[in-house]
């Protein structure tokens, strides 16, 4: 009679875990398994240009250009960028749970969610909103390098679009597959050479800006608290929409510090994103940012425009290289037994056909307004129930625990769900919906306030404290030790 298996070769099988080395120029093997302590390396300050590169960003300029568009002041536009961004921090707190763990953030919600639970919100925030951003950011990589071919003399046709935005998901789709490793050697570089040019498209911006900037119509009384509201949510979007940020920490030592952790995340993403969404907000105080890439390269000289289209293609790659990243990895944790890599090539083929439909019917800059100011009211209470959890677990996760999928494995609940986290997610959730507000969607309450737009306050905070209530009132976290026991040790290593 064979020796029944013990719970970590369990947690193999199920999982389909596999060893490998984590090298730049080579394929990462290893998927959503735990990382062991062995093959740890790195420090919390590689997370600054990981961050970094993806958002020295075209969408930047997108957004801020909107908030003057809307009618916003350009102070109050810059207050907005700036308060909005602040919420990166919340993105860089949950980074923290990837060293704890061992293993990525979809794994880690298992906590939150339970085994089953997990399953049906990480098929929803990992896996088709991610395939929206890839169709959106590869949207706007697109348009880009279909201008290029025009500038090149390529005819215009249907065939040639097709063909841009094949060859851009391709790339982007091969940083994927060559994963963790490989990317932060290469977004190091990224992120030097896409600083470079967007400062020149910068000062070019500052040089032709309107600084006394007023809107011809000021906005006054509910007229102005509904623009501010909608800047504040279109901004905060992007922040809140990346809860993968374990992913790409969870290869760092175990003992990592979890502020430098947090602070370096943060950084890297707050600091291009408030400097270039201000660019982008002080460029339509005197150009035309309803057709933002012509705006802008009417500012440039004839050479430096195709290097602008370069930068802007390969930002987007860097963008989506990290989210198609991520998504391999979250079909991964929802059961679906395919290797990381063909998991990637799976969620690149999605996310392209996606993104062919949006370049042939939709308007592009009605596309990113619409979706960022929706999604949060998914992503926005995800991560503040997660951020909240990090914070009542004392960023106590055990790996291998997390990965035991059976329904005697201490992440089971009751059926499989966690109702502490299910309910805090789905109330947060409705509540923000009934707040929101957008140009084909609103709420009830945001209805009434005249469409006023509190998707984000009323998700992230509500579902955060929701959580913390229910998590006590359900007993679904571990106890807490005595004021006079000693320090609990830490989670056992992934080996």
């Amino acid at each position: 009679m064979a020796p029944t298996p013990a719970p970590h070769d369990v947690v193999r099988a199920a999982d389909g875990a596999a060893g490998g080395v984590d090298r730049a120029g080579r394929v990462e093997t290893r998927g959503i398994d735990c990382v062991p302590d062995a093959e740890r390396h790195g420090s919390p300050r590689e997370l600054f240009a990981i961050w970094a590169a993806p958002n020295v960003s075209y969408l930047s300029f997108v957004v801020g250009a909107t908030l003057v568009l809307i009618g916003l002041p350009l102070v109050e536009a810059l207050a907005v960028i700036v308060g909005g961004n602040l919420l990166w921090l919340l993105t860089g707190f949950v980074a923290i749970s990837g060293p704890a763990s061992g293993t990525t953030g979809s794994v880690v919600s298992r906590a939150i969610y339970g085994v089953l639970g997990n399953k049906i919100v990480v098929a929803l925030t990992g896996w088709l909103i991610s395939a929206l951003y890839l169709a959106l950011n590869w949207s706007a990589a697109s348009v880009a390098g279909i201008g290029l071919a025009g500038r090149l003399g390529l005819p215009e046709s249907t065939a040639l679009d097709a063909v841009v935005i094949c060859l851009i998901a391709g790339v982007t789709v091969l940083i994927a597959i060559y994963g963790h490793a490989t990317i932060v050697r290469l977004y190091s570089a990224l992120t030097v050479l896409l600083t470079g040019v967007f400062l020149v498209v910068s000062a070019l911006v500052v040089a032709h800006a309107d600084w006394s900037y007023a809107p011809a119509e000021p906005l006054t009384g509910a007229a102005h608290a509904v623009a501010l509201a909608s800047g504040f949510t279109l901004v905060a979007s992007a922040p809140l929409s990346y809860a993968n940020s374990p992913d790409l920490a969870r290869y760092l030592p175990r003992d990592s510090s979890a502020t430098a952790i947090t602070l370096w995340t943060a950084a890297g993403a707050f600091l291009p994103s408030v400097l270039f969404t201000a660019v982008g907000a002080l460029a339509a105080t005197s150009l035309d940012m309803s057709d933002p890439q012509g705006a802008l390269e009417g500012l440039m000289p004839g050479w430096f425009a195709p290097l602008f289209v370069l930068g802007v293609v390969v930002n987007t790659m860097a963008n989506n290289g990290m989210t198609a990243y991520s998504a391999g990895l979250s079909v991964q944790s929802i059961g679906i037994r395919l290797p990381r890599v063909a998991a990637v090539l799976v969620v690149g083929v999605i996310g392209t056909a996606m993104t062919l439909f949006a370049i042939l019917v939709f308007d592009f800059l009605t596309a990113v307004n619409a979706m960022m100011e929706l999604v949060v009211i998914v992503t926005g209470p995800c991560m503040a129930v997660y951020a909240t959890d990090v914070l009542l677990r004392r960023n106590r996760y055990d790996g291998l625990a997390l990965h035991d999928q059976r329904r005697t494995g201490p992440y089971w609940y009751r059926g499989g769900v966690n109702t502490a986290g299910a309910l805090a997610t789905l109330l947060g959730a409705t509540a923000a919906a009934l707040c929101a507000s957008s140009t084909f969607w609103a709420g009830s309450v945001s209805a009434g306030l005249d469409g006023l737009n509190l998707a984000v306050p009323v998700g992230v905070l509500g579902s955060a404290a929701l959580y913390w209530a229910l998590s006590r009132a359900f007993g679904t976290l571990p106890a807490p030790s005595p004021a006079n026991a000693p320090a609990a040790a830490p989670a056992p290593a992934c080996d």
